[in-house]
């Protein structure tokens, strides 16, 4: 009798009990072939099956995406704990969220991710991303329904589906529109002799920051190409990360050489952030970090506030709010021009969600951002926006163009009378979870139980805060303000000599993450001095609290 063919193999995989020896992983299988119509990431757990790669179908099949900082991520792939067709489908059983008064709004984006990676953000009726408890009330709905419903594989249900509708162009009118309540200089911005070139990063940017020039009277920037069309390929980048500075900006630096514009805007490929590099008079490039953009940007909103507030209008009103591990420069501004500043979590889920309480309170927000170049001017979105961000910054710099000061000129005049603040962040990568709840827990039993280190190094500790436990020393019931949040590692120390440092594992990736800033007051103005204290505490911070040899840590330079 002739051996099994390669069709009877495969009816056996869809219908025959999986004997593993794991109860769990053996209904995951069967669950995934019956419920998996996508032809290619099927096969990929079919021959994981036939190969007998046990561990490897328990590491995909037996645990699930939860929501981080920024929705669900993963790379794309077969199993449960990755983006495919399958899980997508599971999750939705999803600006214009607020405009439509819709229930709810999902948006499936990489963002600025490797290309291999995906990710599905949900949005809430008020138009913002979803916070506690929403996220765990959607995962425990997906855990109850994850059988797909019938139709749910039909590649002309949403065009055969009477409630469809198409509002793009009308909320691309609205948005529009809204821009212009962050638009203080149109009639100079018609004017200006400046020349801004476009990145957007193979992605969907492009239209979006050529109708926003337009609504605030600028000529249209000049777009980079062979980057102006989406492709999934990111064909022209290794990384489509903005963030990344000078190494992936290379098109649009060489392009602005040639055409003489002195301004280079780069967001990334769903739009949400924003990169900005200006000529310097030497012929270099300074390319801004996230927390010197935002420096500008919290001088920029409040000064256009001031010139334009209403009569009535109370600076004790008014917001602005940053991320725990972002620079505390719009804390200083705050504190000098009488206005309110906040912190919140990290993921502009909390910023979007605190902007909401302030605005149903009568509060007025200006400007929220996080250091990783995500930045929101106004409240029309509440979520980082890049395509506004791109906008404003060339509204900033023309307005500085009539003075003849660079936008670096200005950044080191907000320094100046608001204090420099010098910061550093980069990253260990740490590929066995133990080891990282091992550095963790010893920095909250340092020298004895339940201790927190006093110092590092030779550095003095003033404060300690653990989002983690929700410790806080800082406060007089020694409780965290901020929500605790039990499913990430992140701790904060404050020293004695202005410098707060953060240590905190990713959401996404297997990384231990330092944010360290040197917060001076307007009288420290020797920056080199300052940066050398930084560094040493750095190296101190590194040292004495990761052990990177001790812990076989893999450092990489950001």
């Amino acid at each position: 009798m002739a051996e099994n063919t390669e069709g009877d193999l495969n009816s056996n995989l869809l219908h025959a009990p999986y004997h593993t020896g794991d109860p769990q992983l053996d209904t995951a299988i069967g669950q995934w072939l019956r419920w998996d119509k996508n032809p290619k990431t099927k096969e990929q757990i079919e021959n994981l099956l036939r190969n007998g790669m046990n561990k490897e179908l328990r590491d995909r099949l037996c645990c699930r995406m939860t929501f981080g900082t920024a929705g669900l991520r993963s790379a794309m792939g077969a199993g449960f704990c990755y983006i495919n067709d399958l899980t997508v489908i599971q999750s939705t059983q999803p600006y214009a969220v607020q405009k439509l008064k819709a229930v709810a709004g999902v948006m499936i984006t990489a963002s600025h991710n490797r290309k291999e990676d995906n990710g599905y953000k949900v949005y809430w009726e008020t138009g913002a991303q979803i916070t506690s408890p929403h996220d765990k009330e959607i995962l425990k709905c997906i855990e109850e329904c994850v059988e797909p419903w019938n139709g749910s594989w039909n590649d002309n249900l949403v065009d055969t589906s009477p409630l469809k509708r198409d509002p793009l162009q009308d909320i691309c009118r609205r948005y529009m529109e809204d821009l212009k309540k962050i638009c203080f200089y149109r009639e100079l911005n018609s004017k200006t002799t400046l020349k801004f070139v476009h990145t957007s990063f193979h992605g969907v940017g492009h239209d979006y920051v050529q109708l926003a020039f337009k609504v605030f009277g600028f000529k249209p920037p000049i777009p980079v190409p062979e980057q102006k069309d989406p492709d999934p390929d990111f064909s022209t980048v290794k990384c489509p990360n903005p963030e990344e500075g000078e190494s992936v900006l290379e098109l649009s630096l060489r392009l602005a050489e040639k055409e003489n514009a002195r301004i280079v805007l780069a967001t990334d490929p769903d739009a949400d952030r924003l990169a900005a590099a200006e000529l310097q008079e030497n012929g270099s490039w300074k390319v801004f970090t996230g927390n010197e953009l935002a420096a500008l940007f919290g001088w920029w909103m409040f000064d256009c506030w001031k010139k334009n507030k209403s009569r009535n209008a109370d600076v004790k009103n008014v917001y602005m709010l940053a991320t725990t591990v972002s620079s505390k420069i719009l804390k200083a501004i705050a504190l000098k021009e009488g206005f309110h500043f906040e912190e919140t979590l990290p993921g502009f889920k909390w910023i979007g969600s605190r902007i909401i309480d302030l605005l149903e309170n009568g509060k007025e927000v200006l400007f929220a951002f996080e250091e990783s170049i995500g930045f929101l001017c106004g409240t029309s979105v509440l979520d980082k926006d890049g395509v506004s961000a791109a906008v404003v910054v060339a509204e900033m710099a023309s307005y500085l163009e009539t003075m003849n000061i660079t936008l670096k000129q200005q950044l080191v005049k907000v320094y100046e009378k608001y204090g420099y603040h010098i910061s550093k962040t980069s990253y260990f990568l740490c590929y066995e979870p133990p080891t990282i709840k091992s550095i963790f827990e010893r920095l909250r039993n340092f020298d004895s139980p339940k201790e927190y280190p006093k110092f590092c190094g030779t550095f003095a500790i003033l404060h300690v805060r653990d989002i983690t436990t929700g410790y806080d020393s800082s406060q007089p019931n020694k409780k965290s303000v901020l929500p605790v949040s039990k499913n990430s590692q992140m701790i904060t120390f404050t020293f004695q000599n202005g410098c707060v440092a953060t240590l905190r594992t990713s959401g996404t990736e297997p990384k231990i993450k330092y944010y360290a800033e040197m917060c001076a007051s307007p009288d420290q103005s020797d920056t080199a001095l300052l940066e050398e204290e930084l560094k040493k505490l750095i190296d101190a911070l590194i040292e004495n609290f990761l052990q990177p040899s001790k812990n076989g840590l893999i450092w990489r330079s950001v």
